[in-house]
């Protein structure tokens, strides 16, 4: 696999891309980005990522920008032309270019961004051990501050803040709550737990991003007859719970054993969280968009 980049309808490899010293986003974190997988040729859930894409875009009022097939077109054919079988989609989206905060004193034509490649977001015997996390500090954005429906691209950097905390603490992930102090999520993860054969996941109402990965999960357990809550958790309910995990589509989903130093029950991941992760392993090939792989 090549990786390649796709920068506003042209693509290029990656050692070729550069972006306008004033794009919006470079300077004030002005826009928006997914970030999507492909599985043997199969961009997972690439329909529910633009429709979060696209009602941002409407949310921040960025104007101009390229119709929803246009941008699905393009983001087919940049997989294409990097032969990728296997790989990690970034897409960008800025509010234009130009130097200063008023949008109406810039070219507000978006700079739309897609780049191929590849994302191992944790060693890959950790999702057969366990994640060991630490809750931080760093709390997350307000909803009355930005929505978290809205995955803007300035709002993240609370998380990174948030992961080098974590890192200092030498924990696989760091746990983030909500101004009142109820649990939230991880740095780039959604959380779940398992308590008496009950899934519980944070509340959206919390502060949280409703990760598309969260939602394939929930589905998933719905399948299988596994009762799914939305609950408003405490620090208590994850250091007592049965088995834990956290999900994303960088992460995927990978068994979290411990807390704080704690370890969640038997500090081993649990048999739902196993039964859910055999599930998404065989849905990620199925629900999406094929590609063709090796055409060009």
């Amino acid at each position: 696999m090549r990786m390649m980049v796709n920068w506003n309808g042209r693509i290029m490899p990656l050692e070729e891309a550069y972006i306008p010293v004033f794009d919006h986003a470079y300077l004030y974190g002005d826009g928006l980005f997914e970030g999507i997988r492909i599985y043997s040729g199969n961009i997972f859930k690439l329909d529910p990522h633009l429709k979060r894409l696209y009602d941002g875009i409407r949310h921040l009022d960025i104007r101009g920008m390229i119709d929803y097939d246009e941008l699905k077109q393009r983001i087919v054919d940049t997989a294409e032309a990097a032969g990728a079988e296997n790989a990690y989609i970034r897409v960008s989206v800025s509010r234009g270019t130009g130097i200063g905060l008023n949008p109406e004193n810039i070219n507000q034509t978006p700079n739309v961004m897609i780049a191929i490649t590849r994302l191992v977001l944790y060693p890959p015997e950790m999702y057969e051990t366990g994640l060991r996390v630490v809750t931080v500090s760093t709390r997350v954005m307000t909803p009355d501050s930005l929505d978290p429906r809205i995955k803007s691209i300035g709002r993240y950097v609370s998380n990174i803040q948030a992961k080098i905390e974590a890192n200092r603490q030498g924990a696989g992930e760091g746990l983030m709550l909500n101004a009142q102090g109820y649990v939230a999520e991880a740095t780039g993860d959604n959380l779940f737990i398992v308590t008496d054969g009950v899934l519980r996941t944070p509340h959206p109402s919390c502060g949280i991003l409703k990760g598309i990965t969260r939602g394939t999960v929930i589905e998933i357990a719905r399948d299988l007859g596994i009762p799914v809550v939305e609950d408003w958790l405490t620090l208590h309910d994850v250091y007592t719970a049965d088995e834990a995990f956290l999900t994303g589509t960088a992460a995927e989903i990978i068994p979290m054993v411990e807390l704080d130093h704690r370890p969640i029950a038997d500090g081993k991941p649990g048999e739902i969280t196993q039964q859910i992760i055999r599930e998404f392993r065989q849905r990620v090939r199925e629900d999406g968009v094929k590609i063709r792989v090796g055409v060009r």
